[in-house]
Parts: structure tokens; C-alpha cells; sequence
């Protein structure tokens, strides 16, 4: 695999690389160059851009470090720069909670975008685990995600892997906040219709 040679691991730290990721078209643009480098053509055709926008979109990518030239080559007088990935996944920062989720929120676009034909495995469980069950199946999913990765095949269609293991918000704690948002409104009615008076 090309992508032998790179860091494991890019770490999304700064406001300039969170916007970098946090855009769908450049999600897409990472998802082309993870297994093999491309030009800004090749790139605009796998994605379906103008050369244009896939120019924009790659050079914000490579200013907030997420792609890198790794090399270059004459083309009828023009240089052509191939691109590739920094690194061979990218951690982003814990949204927080109620914050927006941006790999999931990518995953949900990448989905239902996808073929309506084609093969695909959704699935949602819950469950009541122990702490040690959780970490372990957590654990086993990454093992499991990592092994596939070691055996794509850039030469193969792509495939889309997606987990989420978390604790859902508490019954009790949504139904407290639900309860804070509905006092809140009332009092700012009440506070309205006299401030009408």
C-alpha cells in the first residue's frame, strides 16, 4: 500500500484543520487519496467536481497540513502535483456533549448517497454492558476495522466502515433537560407578554 511509509495517526487540533474536515466535498476528497495519491484532475473526476473547486477544496486541505504533494511530474510543459493523505487516518477532537459529530454526520451523507442497489449492512443494537464488556468490545470492533484495512486493495471498488459504541444521554437526564428547555420558554413568554402590557 502506498501509504506504508506515513504517520499513523493525524491529529485535528486547530480551528483551521477542524473546517478542513469539517466539509463534506473535502471528506470525500480524503476518501479518494487514502489508499493512493492523486492528481487535481483525477481527483475532481473521482469525486464529480469542476477542476476548479477540487483545486480550492485540496490546496485548504493541504494549508491545514491533511494532504501533502508527494510527488510531481512534467505533463506537456505543465508540473502536475500528486496528493496524498498526511496520514493514514485522522483523529478528530471529542465533539463535546450535544455538539455536532462530524465523522457521523459524514457517514450519514456517505450512506444515503449511496447506490440504492447496491450491497450494504445497517444495523443498530442496544445493549446493557458491563464497563469491562464495553471497553472490550470496543476494543474488538477497532481490531476488526484495523484488519480490513490492512487488506484493502486500492484496486478494488471502495467499501465504507462505520462504528459507533457509546452511552446514549440517560432517560432521566433527557427528560430533565426537556423539562429545563419548556420552563425556560414559558418564562420568556410570560416575561414577553408583559413586556406587551
Amino acid at each position: 500500500m502506498p501509504t506504508d511509509d506515513l504517520p499513523e495517526t493525524f491529529h485535528v487540533t486547530t480551528d483551521e484543520q477542524l473546517r478542513a474536515v469539517s466539509n463534506l466535498t473535502r471528506h470525500r476528497i480524503m476518501a479518494v487519496l487514502r489508499f493512493e495519491p492523486a492528481t487535481i484532475t483525477q481527483i475532481a473526476e473521482r469525486v464529480g467536481l469542476a477542476k476548479g473547486s477540487s483545486s480550492y477544496h485540496v490546496r485548504l486541505l493541504e494549508r491545514a497540513g491533511l494532504v501533502k504533494v508527494v510527488r510531481t511530474r512534467k505533463v506537456r510543459g505543465v508540473t502536475e502535483r500528486y496528493y496524498a493523505m498526511a496520514a493514514r487516518s485522522i483523529a478528530l477532537p471529542d465533539p463535546g456533549e450535544g455538539g455536532p459529530d462530524v465523522l457521523m454526520r459524514h457517514a450519514v451523507a456517505d450512506l444515503e448517497a449511496s447506490p440504492a442497489d447496491g450491497e450494504r449492512h445497517v444495523r443498530m443494537a442496544h445493549l446493557r454492558l458491563t464497563d469491562e464488556q464495553f471497553a472490550e468490545l470496543g476494543e474488538r470492533l477497532q481490531a476488526l476495522a484495523d484488519e480490513y484495512r490492512e487488506l484493502s486493495d486500492p484496486s478494488l471498488p471502495d467499501a465504507s466502515l462505520v462504528f459507533a459504541l457509546f452511552h446514549p444521554r440517560a432517560h432521566e437526564q433527557a427528560v430533565q433537560t426537556e423539562q429545563t428547555v419548556q420552563t425556560e420558554q414559558t418564562e420568556q413568554a410570560v416575561q414577553a407578554e408583559g413586556d406587551a402590557k
